[in-house]
C-alpha cells in the first residue's frame, strides 16, 4: 500500500503517525493460488493511455495483479521429455500442455497468453509483442524455462546463451495457449513485458509472475 506525501500541521502530526502505525501492522494479504483451469497468464489491456499486463482465471471470469497471484505445478505435471534439445537432459519435464482436454485431465492449469482486450485501430500493426525479458529459478538465472507449441516449435527461452526466442508478436483480438515446460522443481520468477506502438510512441508494461513446481 502507499501512502500519498502530506504536509501535515502539527496538531495532525499525532493522528498521521497512528494511521501510519495501523497501515503498518496490518498483514499483507495472501496470494491467490491457481493450480488447475483455464488462465490466460499473460493478459494485456490498454486504458487508454497506458498498457497493463494481469492475469484472468477465465474459469471465474476474474483478473489478478500478477503480484498478488502464485501459479502451482504440481507434480501431475511431470511428463517423459519429447527430447527436444532446448528442454535438457532429464528425462521428465513438468508441462502445462497446450491442449485444454490434456490440462483438464492432468488437473494442471492451462496456461494462455492474450491480447482479446485489445482493440483494433489503436497500436500500429494491430499487434503487441510479449517479450520474455528475466527468468529466476528459486533466485538464481535459470535456462530451464521455454514456451513451445506442436513438435518444438518455441516461442520462448530463458536459456542466455541465445539471444532469440525472447519475444513474440501477437495480433490484438488475439487468444493463445503453448507448452509451458519446466526443467527442474522451485519457485520460478517469470517477467514479462507488453509493448506496442500507438501515434508514434511506444508504449510498455511490465510484470513478474510467479511459478512454483513441486517435485
Amino acid at each position: 500500500m502507499r501512502i500519498s506525501a502530506r504536509t501535515f500541521s502539527l496538531a495532525g502530526t499525532a493522528a498521521a503517525a497512528l494511521a501510519v502505525t495501523a497501515l503498518a501492522a496490518t498483514p499483507a494479504v495472501a496470494a491467490t493460488t491457481l493450480t488447475s483451469g483455464h488462465v490466460d497468464v499473460v493478459d494485456s489491456e490498454w486504458d487508454g493511455s497506458a498498457l497493463h499486463l494481469h492475469v484472468h482465471d477465465e474459469e471465474t471470469d476474474t483478473e489478478y495483479e500478477p503480484s498478488d497471484v502464485v501459479l502451482s505445478v504440481p507434480a501431475a505435471a511431470k511428463v517423459a521429455n519429447p527430447g527436444y534439445g532446448f528442454l535438457g537432459s532429464g528425462s521428465e519435464v513438468w508441462l502445462l500442455p497446450e491442449d485444454q482436454a490434456t490440462a483438464s485431465a492432468r488437473g494442471v492449469l492451462f496456461a494462455g497468453f492474450s491480447t482479446e482486450a485489445l482493440t483494433t485501430g489503436v497500436f500500429a500493426g494491430d499487434s503487441v509483442s510479449y517479450s520474455l525479458v528475466g527468468a529466476t529459478r528459486d533466485g538464481a538465472d535459470t535456462e530451464d524455462f521455454s514456451v513451445y507449441v506442436g513438435s518444438g516449435t518455441r516461442w520462448y527461452d530463458s536459456n542466455t546463451a541465445t539471444t532469440s526466442y525472447k519475444s513474440k508478436v501477437f495480433p490484438v483480438g488475439a487468444h493463445n495457449h503453448a507448452n509451458w515446460a519446466f526443467e527442474e522443481s522451485g519457485t520460478y520468477k517469470l517477467t514479462f513485458r507488453v509493448s506496442g506502438t500507438v501515434a508514434g510512441a511506444t508504449k510498455t508494461a511490465t510484470e513478474t509472475y510467479t511459478v512454483v513446481v513441486s517435485s
